[in-house]
């Protein structure tokens, strides 16, 4: 099973965003990032919310219980969602 913290570096590191960038959105310090990705703290319940929004996962995703990630199909019309799906299932 993945920790948070490898979870969230890895989340933050495929959006090439560095900790202070992450922080800023989140409205939080670096240090917290930092202290989150190395397992040092948890972040509050709230903060946990957050993340899980900002990266478009679930909060079972973070704590590493599932490997699902999710896409954001928000603004897209049902044509354009089949084509997704057919793509995603193309490239299993």
């Amino acid at each position: 099973m993945v920790d948070f913290g490898d979870r969230l570096k890895q989340l933050r590191t495929s959006k090439s965003l560095s900790q202070s960038q992450l922080a800023r959105k989140l409205s939080i310090t670096k240090s917290m990032v930092s202290a989150y990705e190395n397992a040092v703290r948890l972040p509050s319940h709230d903060v946990f919310i957050k993340i899980a929004r900002f990266f478009n996962v679930s909060t079972d995703y973070l704590y590493g219980f599932n490997e699902r990630q999710f896409l954001d199909t928000t603004g897209l019309s049902d044509n354009q969602i089949k084509i997704l799906t057919i793509l995603i299932d193309e490239f299993k």
